[in-house]
């Protein structure tokens, strides 16, 4: 297994027993319509002062009103996008939550993200997934029903390729022999399976250095939560890996507005949010990252808000 002792994003974001706060790109309350993207480099510094310590971005090419939501992500590519806000601040870690494996070829896939490792050493944090916009399947021709298939082929491509010098690889996704792959990352890229990938619990237990699942009641995810570590306990002894989240907030201006459900998660005053947060923390989540696209009131509010008196309680961990 990795060992991530020297990589420097992954030990400020995660740390067996402690929790960490992260923010989902777009920072805005666009909620059903596409977000215009404005603020994005100032709020995002101003994020990274107050001590959030990753922000997440979606791998989403088609605007599809049937899916349900905006469905647009954060309008630009994603990492063309996740580079840019790289180079626009220092050490707040830069996650995909999650680049869809089946619809970006793994040669690719890895010659971007050694680059963008060598360009910003390790402020990359990758989540992985096998998608679920049946547009975008069908824009680029690629199967829906086929995706889980793709994915693990697409998985053991992109390692192969990024970490074996000169690897032999005979797979869907091509022939390599005799090649080898420039740049290589500075360290092991922490991978992330996000959701379950059309994969069993076993194999990203296995295979992942960790896992991102969708929000749940406190409850339900500690349960989840409690049968991933057993597995990659029988797989893994003595390894931690983390868990992350996201979760829709609607920060209330009164700090002692009882919890309301939303879309995703919760309308709430910052008293109670902390008391959820903590509840989160002891079910095993090790990094929540707050989407503000249902948030009624502006970006900026919250974050501060957020960062004065919510983050203090929930710091990076130090090096």
């Amino acid at each position: 297994m990795n060992n991530f002792n020297n990589h420097k994003t992954y030990n400020r974001v995660y740390k067996e027993g402690e929790m960490t706060l992260g923010l989902h790109i777009p920072l805005e309350n666009f909620r059903f319509d596409s977000p215009i993207m404005k603020k994005q480099v100032e709020l995002s510094q101003m994020a990274e002062n107050y001590g959030f310590t990753a922000l997440w971005l979606r791998d989403v090419i088609l605007e599809d009103p049937n899916f349900g939501d905006p469905a647009v992500g954060q309008i630009y590519d994603m990492m063309i996008y996740l580079t840019y806000l790289a180079s626009q601040t220092k050490e707040i870690g830069l996650g995909t939550a999650a680049a869809v494996l089946p619809l970006r070829h793994p040669l690719r896939l890895a010659k971007e993200i050694a680059t963008i490792d060598q360009l910003f050493p390790e402020r990359l944090l990758l989540g992985v997934s096998s998608g679920d916009r049946l547009a975008d399947f069908d824009g680029l021709n690629i199967s829906h029903p086929n995706r889980g298939k793709a994915f693990v082929e697409a998985f053991e491509f992109l390692n192969k390729v990024l970490y074996e010098d000169f690897p032999i690889i005979k797979s869907s996704n091509g022939i390599i022999s005799g090649a080898n792959l420039v740049p290589k990352p500075t360290k092991h890229i922490p991978t992330f399976i996000t959701g379950y990938a059309q994969q069993d619990m076993e194999w990203f237990a296995k295979n992942g250095d960790g896992w991102m699942y969708y929000p749940r009641h406190p409850h339900d995810q500690e349960e989840t939560i409690k049968r991933w570590r057993e597995m990659v306990t029988i797989h893994h002894p003595g390894v931690f890996k983390p868990f992350s989240q996201p979760m829709h907030l609607d920060l209330s201006d009164d700090p002692n507005e009882m919890p309301k459900p939303i879309r995703l998660g919760f309308r709430l005053g910052r008293n109670y949010l902390i008391q959820l947060l903590n509840i989160y923390k002891e079910a095993g989540v090790n990094h929540l990252f707050f989407a503000l696209f249902d948030s009624i009131r502006p970006a900026d509010e919250v974050i501060q808000e957020l960062g004065e008196e919510v983050i203090p309680h929930f710091p990076a961990n130090k090096l």
